[in-house]
């Protein structure tokens, strides 16, 4: 029995009964569901995913640890959903910095979890969010003490091992008052299908700044749900950059909740390739004024990948003076690719400021004649022109480690002749 089974408040088994019952009731999410509209995940109702025992945790990840652990950042490791604290590193944490697993939490920090956990987001949402909350094995507990600016990222980094395992994990993250704090969650596993779900609930209070970035590089034949929910008080700023690189299906959920003159900022990658399909849902809802918000995705499709993204900004009646702009861009590098994209802007308040853009294209002939006529071949122009296009969200990260990162992964996926990372 894991640590969380044997840690059931009151309060967390009404929360897991309540989801339970939902999910029993709507079961995953269907295609019929207009938010879920272009994502089938009937091929995950007809695996059997088990959770993973902490004897099986037990395995070498040394050379994924290698490759994805971040230098110059205080680092939470979970294997096949459990809290590793023996891989983590921790060395050096402020009194004013609390992390711990969500297990140990529940009973340290039961009466602030109390008070947070489901309530960024309810299992009513939707079958994915149900299942994480009645499932979910352990995660991690994060708080930032008012004022607190953090020198250093703190990253979570979620390793998958076995096969056809299910891994769910939870995480609330707490940036209280005037506190500064950078985020990184990312997503790896060994070369076997299993299914990733993972809730994070995030809650920025009055003044407060938080950048959480999210990596996902899941192996080929994973699924992925990720959601992340976020809460932001007065004055609070928020900004999520999503990659979505890896899985055979993935979905990734950012949904923010503004009050008075909160900031919020979305910004999205994703590349499919061979039979990929990488959906990017978000929502941000305007609920009192001044607020703003910037949101740009983008993606590159290649072979018979399909990308979704579906963004819904909506403005409250007392939410005058919302200033609002959300952008979809998406580069077709195959006739088999498919892009489909749904941005919706709701506005019941008359005094807002508020626009989007779509484009859905392939690269243009005149930029590839343009680097021919300078010595340089068609297919390294083209594979100039592609990455310039993403590198515009990798430029967007301003923690060197994580920047590094993020570009080896979009040239991993790249044909790379006239490109080298040591350049750039």
């Amino acid at each position: 029995m894991n640590a969380v089974a044997k840690n059931q408040q009151t309060w967390l088994q009404a929360l897991r009964t309540e989801a339970l019952t939902q999910f029993a009731a709507q079961g995953f999410p269907s295609p019929r569901a207009e938010e879920w509209r272009y994502t089938n995940v009937s091929a995950i109702e007809k695996k059997r995913f088990l959770p993973v025992s902490e004897s099986q945790t037990a395995v070498d990840v040394s050379d994924i640890l290698t490759a994805y652990q971040l230098k110059d950042a205080w680092s939470l490791v979970l294997v096949d959903g459990q809290f590793r604290a023996d891989l983590s590193a921790l060395d050096g944490l402020p009194e004013a910095l609390t992390v711990m697993s969500m297990a140990n939490a529940l009973d340290s920090e039961a009466e602030t979890l109390q008070r947070t956990l489901g309530q960024a987001v309810s299992a009513m949402e939707h079958g994915f969010v149900a299942f994480n909350t009645a499932h979910f094995t352990d995660g991690l507990f994060v708080r930032i003490a008012a004022k607190q600016v953090l020198t250093k990222p703190i990253q979570v980094l979620h390793i998958a091992t076995q096969a056809d395992s299910l891994t769910a994990t939870r995480t609330v993250i707490i940036a209280e008052k005037m506190a500064e704090a950078e985020l990184v969650e990312t997503f790896v596993g060994v070369d076997n299908s299993y299914l990733s779900a993972a809730v994070t609930e995030v809650f920025v209070e009055d003044n407060a700044a938080v950048t959480l970035t999210k990596v996902q590089c899941e192996a080929d034949k994973a699924y992925h749900f990720g959601g992340t929910y976020v809460k932001q008080a007065r004055n609070a700023r928020f900004t999520h950059h999503n990659f979505a690189f890896g899985s055979l299906l993935a979905r990734s959920d950012i949904h923010s909740d503004l009050e008075d003159a909160a900031e919020c900022e979305l910004n999205g990658l994703y590349l499919g390739a061979k039979r990929q399909h990488l959906d990017n849902h978000t929502r941000i809802n305007h609920n009192k004024p001044h607020g703003i918000s910037r949101e740009l995705y983008k993606g590159i499709l290649d072979d018979r990948a399909r990308g979704v993204f579906q963004g819904r900004v909506i403005v409250a009646e007392d939410a005058q003076k919302t200033d609002s702009t959300m952008n979809n861009r998406n580069l077709l590098l195959s006739a088999d690719a498919e892009a489909d994209t749904k941005p919706q802007l709701e506005i019941y308040a008359d005094d807002v400021k508020c626009g989007h853009g779509v484009t859905v294209g392939q690269l243009d002939d005149k930029s590839i004649f343009y680097l021919q006529s300078r010595a340089i071949d068609e297919e390294t122009a083209r594979n100039i022109l592609t990455f310039a296009f993403a590198n515009e969200m990798v430029n967007k990260i301003n923690i060197s480690a994580l920047h590094n990162l993020v570009l080896a992964e979009v040239l991993k996926r790249f044909p790379q002749q006239g490109i080298e990372q040591d350049l750039l």
